[in-house]
């Protein structure tokens, strides 16, 4: 059995008994575009053509293009085939009169030059060498205010991120005459790439090795982002950079404290907790809907691909530097989310595609519109840093006598390690007091005195006892605040208060017994999120030693539960939070009869246990956020 680390957080006000728990789709309704059956849409890129149309990249290669997408007046959508033969296009964009996709090895225009809705000429732009490593990903063009494309180029897998080709894991801009500049590298992952309301150019990545969880990071010119992998091409003519992969220190400091020595290195803009906000960081749009979309205008949304979810982002500038937080903001979408574009009417549309990189969404592919109804939720709007804490502002106004409680908050500041091994769990963690909550005249917003300010450090900051004035909770109450600059200016004149906190224990681990094992097995892994052995078999109170082989380029455990017993398993390893990491993804529970530890690509572990002793059917199941759905084995118990 394990043991939970004590909780930093503090007890809480209850919410009014007035108040009606809201629900997401209160707000933002999903709406599902009808698929032909024989189309396998695993969407890759997306955008929309001047003429309404919706045009759709997907990865098995084809280009479809979608007539009345929104399902105007009732009426269907219609699919028409305009380009194929691409190798797993992961991108798409209209620009020039053409639309423009990247492939595995090539930026490539589609041009209809007869007018019958079809490509028959296939231009290449700019061609980039391939080892031919499966994870040699290439993502965009997301097309700049000056016409320039910019492409990123995934790094291949190799038991680590390997920039084995010239450019992996670089950002590149590329010209319509095909003149190509490097821009930046360090990128691991860079699934999604987004600008600004007024440009500025953001890209997003993935959990891995150098990456402690998710995040999306302002690029410019010359930035080192994080992976040194692509570092080994810096002496490449048209370079910004000369840093090296040497020159990257592989301490486990946190990635601002090395950036403070490595001035090269960009720290991010905006953490998303891994296994909280999602699990693989995805498209990046900002809200460019002139408020047909909500009470969001300017703000980003992020797609995340592994927990078929999307999160909202309000960013601000402190001395120069982007910085700001992340909030949840709609989930339950049927596949995993990978790219977003506006539609003429204000909506979202949004693609989806699960085909060996998992989804909390079940469907392999799918084509969803989200749509705002109107009502506005009630939300931390924005936070906002200040010299002694942060101000929250609100889409509604809050209750004064509530929201002016400093028990109605909780903040607690942690960053992750910076070292090439695969994620990281949260360290540092730290209760904060708020000594402090002033809340406006009007009831927008609240300012929060918070005692010890770190820089470099992500704040998870609570409202729980926060509701507005006609008691309703907030819809989310918990908003991820990277703060990279502690603004100047007067801070609030408050007494400091002191504040408790909980015990933290260690996890128990299962101990060795002496002696041979009754059954020893072992079991791996395949792609597509799946164990190697679908059925294991031990005698009833036998002992058995286990050996779990991560062969694969993806984070897992394996923890042995009742079969009954193994959605609700799955479900509190989601919810663990900041320390689900460090707990392995293991809840704590008498029905968890055995679990390994969390292990990293290659890694292997064998862990030594007694069968239960009531024979019957149990569950292997990785608990790691997202793959519970498909990554299950039987272990059957049976009478000797």
């Amino acid at each position: 059995m394990t043991r939970i680390l004590g909780c930093l957080c503090l007890v809480l006000p209850g919410i009014p008994a007035a108040a009606q728990n809201p629900e997401e789709s209160n707000y933002y309704r999903i709406v599902t575009i009808p698929i032909p059956q024989n189309i396998m849409l695993e969407i890759g890129g997306m955008t929309f053509m001047p003429d309404g149309r919706l045009a759709v990249a997907t990865r098995r290669g084809e280009v479809w293009l979608i007539d009345n997408p929104t399902m105007a007046e009732g009426g269907l959508p219609h699919y028409h085939r305009f380009a194929h033969g691409l190798h797993e296009a992961l991108g798409l964009a209209w620009h020039n009169n053409s639309l423009y996709s990247t492939q595995r090895s090539e930026l490539t225009r589609l041009v209809d030059t007869d007018g019958d809705a079809t490509a028959d000429h296939y231009e290449v732009v700019y061609a980039w060498p391939l080892e031919g490593n499966y994870h040699e990903y290439s993502y965009g063009p997301l097309i700049r205010p000056d016409g320039a494309m910019v492409v990123a180029l995934n790094l291949g897998w190799i038991g680590y991120g390997a920039s084995q080709s010239l450019w992996r894991g670089w950002m590149i801009s590329i010209t319509p005459d095909g003149d190509m500049t490097p821009i930046a590298t360090g990128m691991r992952s860079p699934a999604g790439m987004g600008m600004t309301a007024d440009g500025a150019l953001f890209y997003a990545e993935n959990q891995g090795d150098w990456v402690g969880s998710g995040f999306i990071t302002h690029v410019e010119t010359g930035d080192f982002v994080g992976n040194p992998a692509g570092l080994r091409w810096t002496s490449q003519p048209g370079s910004p950079l000369s840093l090296t992969p040497a020159d990257v220190p592989d301490t486990g400091q946190p990635l601002f404290e090395v950036a403070q020595t490595l001035p090269d290195l960009k720290p991010p803009a905006v953490w998303f907790p891994h296994g909280i906000l999602g699990i693989s960081t995805s498209d990046i749009v900002p809200d460019t809907t002139g408020g047909a979309f909500g009470p969001f205008a300017n703000q980003l949304f992020v797609g995340d691909q592994g927990h078929s979810k999307i999160a909202r982002v309000s960013l601000e500038i402190v001395d120069g530097v982007y910085q700001g937080a992340a909030f949840p903001f709609r989930e339950g979408f049927s596949s995993g989310v990978l790219r977003m574009a506006w539609d003429p009417e204000g909506g979202m549309m949004v693609g989806m595609t699960s085909r060996g990189w998992g989804s909390t969404g079940k469907a392999p592919y799918g084509l969803q519109r989200l749509v705002w109804t109107g009502k506005i939720p009630f939300e931390v709007h924005e936070l906002k840093a200040m010299p002694d804490g942060f101000i929250a502002t609100f889409t509604l106004p809050v209750d004064a006598a509530a929201a002016g409680d400093v028990s109605a908050y909780t903040v607690e500041s942690f960053t992750y390690k910076y070292h090439s091994g695969y994620g990281s769990p949260a360290i540092n963690i730290r209760t904060h007091p708020v000594h402090a909550a002033v809340v406006a005249e009007d009831g927008l917003s609240v300012r929060l005195a918070v005692g010890e300010l770190r820089e470099g450090y992500i704040y998870q900051v609570a409202l729980v006892g926060v509701h507005s004035k006609d008691a309703n909770p907030l819809l989310h109450d918990t908003g991820y605040y990277t703060l990279n600059r502690i603004p100047s200016g007067p801070a609030l004149a408050v007494t400091p208060m002191a504040i408790e906190t909980a015990a933290s224990g260690q996890p128990d681990r299962p101990t060795s017994w002496p002696g041979e094992a009754d059954h020893r097995l072992t079991v791996g892994t395949l792609p597509d999120l799946l164990f190697d052995r679908e059925t294991l078999t031990v005698g009833r109170g036998s002992r058995v030693a286990l050996t779990f082989d991560n062969n694969d380029d993806m984070l897992h455990n394996l923890v042995i539960v009742p079969a009954d017993s193994t959605d609700a398993i799955a479900l509190a390893a989601m919810q663990l939070g900041l320390r689900g990491h460090e707990l392995a993804y293991v809840p704590e529970s008498e029905a968890v009869v055995a679990h390994t530890g969390l292990l990293e690509p290659g890694a292997s572990e064998t862990i030594f246990f007694e069968a239960p002793d009531t024979s019957g059917t149990y569950v292997y199941v990785c608990t790691f956020p997202g793959h519970a759905a498909t990554m299950r084995g039987v272990l059957r118990v049976v009478d000797t």
